[in-house]
């Protein structure tokens, strides 16, 4: 297949224009047009999404490629991280030039994987996105996962930046991204985060929030191929998961004692040990300390500082190519007890700083 001809026909028919994968009425209406005139100059509907098109038909892979996936059905009780693709785009405009918005995935909020649906719920839900019913998948991380599949055939050396969304949208970007090297490179995981996510099930379902690593762990070659920052709210202790799954962890309290030099350290060896070359990393905003992440589901105190995470990212990409990364958990509209209005935007700000770090080391 040729790869000009690939973008368009492969893609777009999962995928819709940036900032419109939550189906609304009038929610964040002006936001959503913002977006499209700082994106392509213009807040016709019509005449962005010919423009978003004309984006997918000339593909490089010079640059990373983002895609969002405005999905929360697979976190907690506290909801509203579908609306961080749609915010942190606006903080990485000043970095547009430096990426490819692939668009958004068409979410239906209800809907999680499509392995919990009956054959009459994916044929109506395939009439509401399709037109009709096409053989094609309707949940968000269903579709994420046929996207990204379809990307990497194609394009093995693309770069893909997701914007979630709850944490369960790291499962199928990242299972397609170890996938995708499990003939070409040693791979490994650096997942941020304040909780573990190893659950094998929550209450019952297996692809969630807090399940996702533990799904992931299968994909890996080997367990201690993911080293989990930022831990400190865990019902069971490190010694525990090293014990029980073989996952390495640096918990909060030791980046804060150590620092972002020594934390770099201890994971560089312990990458090289195991001959990794390659790395993906996903970072759940709830890995910085409450004050600096007030807008996400489960704020954590004790947490991790921005900037020791930043250059603990940058360091990492001297040392080994990053080719896969995400921003979880961003919920610019939540605001938990105590929080003002002040904190919720400054969080929204360091939120941005992380995703145009990440880009950048993408972009190496």
């Amino acid at each position: 297949m040729d790869k000009r001809d690939f973008s368009l026909k492969n893609i777009s028919e999962l995928l819709t224009r940036p900032g419109n994968g939550v189906f609304t009425v009038n929610t964040a209406k002006e936001k959503k047009e913002s977006l499209l005139l700082s994106y392509y100059g213009t807040k016709d509907e019509k005449k962005s999404h010919d423009k978003w098109l004309k984006d997918l038909n000339h593909l490089n892979t010079s640059r990373p490629w983002v895609i969002g996936i405005p999905s929360d059905n697979g976190g907690g009780i506290q909801r509203g991280a579908n609306w961080g693709p749609l915010i942190l785009r606006k903080e990485m405009i000043p970095s547009k030039e430096n990426f490819t918005d692939l668009g958004d995935v068409r979410v239906i909020p209800h809907l999680l994987h499509d392995k919990y649906l009956n054959n009459e719920t994916i044929k109506e839900c395939r009439k509401a996105l399709y037109g009709k019913n096409k053989n094609l998948p309707v949940s968000p991380l269903s579709i994420t996962e046929e996207v990204l599949s379809r990307i990497y055939k194609t394009y093995p050396e693309a770069t893909i930046f997701g914007l979630g969304g709850d944490h369960s949208v790291s499962y199928p970007l990242v299972k397609t991204w170890l996938r995708s090297r499990k003939s070409l490179k040693k791979a490994a995981i650096l997942h941020f985060d304040a909780h573990t996510d190893l659950l094998d099930k929550r209450l019952g379902i297996d692809l969630c929030f807090g399940t996702w690593t533990h799904q992931i762990l299968k994909e890996l070659e080997s367990s201690d191929h993911i080293i989990q920052v930022g831990i400190r709210s865990s019902g069971k202790t490190k010694r525990y998961w090293k014990k029980t799954l073989g996952v390495e962890q640096i918990w909060a309290s030791e980046v804060l004692k150590f620092g972002a030099m020594k934390t770099f350290q201890k994971i560089c060896r312990h990458y090289k040990k195991m001959g990794i070359e390659e790395i993906y990393i996903s970072f759940d905003i709830d890995a910085l300390d409450e004050k600096y992440a007030a807008a996400t589901g489960t704020p954590e105190k004790n947490g991790l500082i921005p900037t020791d995470c930043v250059a603990i990212i940058q360091m990492l990409s001297r040392e080994f190519k990053v080719t896969g990364a995400d921003i979880m958990e961003v919920a610019p509209f939540v605001i938990p007890e105590g929080v003002n209005q002040r904190d919720q935007q400054s969080s929204i700000i360091v939120a941005g700083d992380v995703a145009r770090s990440l880009l950048q080391v993408l972009g190496l």
